[in-house]
């Protein structure tokens, strides 16, 4: 493994000398591509889903209705032909990009299965672990064993996160789009121009799904698309040296699994009382269960829209600190 480290780090080298300008335009051109795809995509996937029955009841809909369910397939479909122009465009990043992709594509497979047959925790927790596992061939060659059995750890932690806070219109892809730009910004100010096309590619992916996704939903992303935001955030934080950023970047869903876990330990979904809606039209925190960031925002009632906006404005504070911190932390060597 050291030395397949160290023929990656003078493929870096490489790399480097062809431009940083070259770097970035390519990168956001993978993210272009990746944006319209999805874009393009996601009709005829929502029509696909609907005739096959792959829907969910929106609750937090006085009329209730019906919604195609998966919709994050269309997120990893366009990701990975964005992931795809950049491992072609620069053959001297090929294999941490293959390594991320190849991460990203077992996560969404874990999601699948989880909205078609509905993982317990445990399972799921395994999955993703197992999932994350490739991620170790692009560890540095000086770290010891639990560094190594950290990385498939923090994809499993890291996707679950993102998957917990969910469930209204927009949330998890505006949130998810939010932290793509945060990490990209950081990733670019500290020289990380590497990592750069594995943002762009999941934050384009994500602002043209957000489109279907945004309030009155059109599609929902399933498990397969919250999954995939945190294996990305988590693989961004091993490959281009920006845990800390990753973490600061996560703390929304931090915040509400500590606030989950601590009122009501590991709950499974169907045992979750879920926000109703009054006749208003206003979202309600039912006034017992576990407690959430969601339901301390819901400590009056409020509208979804207003509910997701002041959810991706946390995330946009935590994602500008982490911006901020990119220009005065010292680089990972690790």
């Amino acid at each position: 493994m050291n030395q397949l480290f160290y023929n990656i780090s003078g493929d870096l080298m490489a790399f480097n000398s062809m431009g940083y300008s070259t770097i970035l335009l390519v990168s956001a051109l993978c993210g272009l591509l990746a944006f319209f795809t999805t874009y393009l995509v996601m009709p005829r996937l929502i029509n696909k889903l609907e005739g096959a029955n792959v829907v969910g009841k929106d609750i937090h809909k006085i009329s209730k209705p019906l919604v195609a369910e998966m919709g994050g397939i269309g997120i990893l479909f366009g990701f990975t032909i964005g992931m795809f122009m950049g491992i072609y465009t620069f053959p001297a990043l090929q294999f941490e990009l293959t390594i991320t992709l190849l991460v990203i594509l077992l996560v969404g497979i874990v999601g699948m299965v989880d909205d078609l047959i509905q993982l317990s925790s445990k399972e799921k927790l395994i999955l993703l672990f197992l999932a994350g596992l490739p991620l170790i061939w692009v560890a540095p060659p000086e770290v010891g064993i639990l560094y190594i059995i950290l990385m498939p750890i923090s994809v499993s932690i890291a996707s679950n996160l993102t998957n917990m806070l969910a469930g209204l219109n927009g949330i998890e892809s505006g949130l998810g789009a939010i932290a793509m730009i945060s990490l990209t910004a950081s990733c670019i100010i500290m020289g990380k121009y590497d990592v750069s096309i594995i943002t762009f590619a999941m934050l384009g992916a994500l602002l043209a799904f957000l489109w279907y996704n945004r309030h009155p939903s059109r599609v929902f992303p399933g498990d397969v698309g919250t999954l995939i935001i945190g294996a990305t955030i988590a693989s961004v934080a091993f490959i281009g040296r920006v845990k800390i950023i990753a973490l600061v970047v996560l703390l929304p869903n931090l915040i509400d699994s500590a606030l989950k876990f601590y009122s009501a330990g590991v709950v499974e979904r169907h045992n979750h009382k879920p926000t109703t809606i009054g006749q208003d039209g206003r979202l309600q925190a039912p006034p017992e269960g576990f407690k959430s960031l969601i339901r301390w925002i819901l400590r009056r009632p409020m509208s979804e829209k207003n509910v997701v906006l002041i959810v991706w404005l946390i995330g946009i504070f935590f994602g500008a600190l982490g911006i901020a911190l990119a220009f005065i932390l010292p680089l990972d060597p690790i």
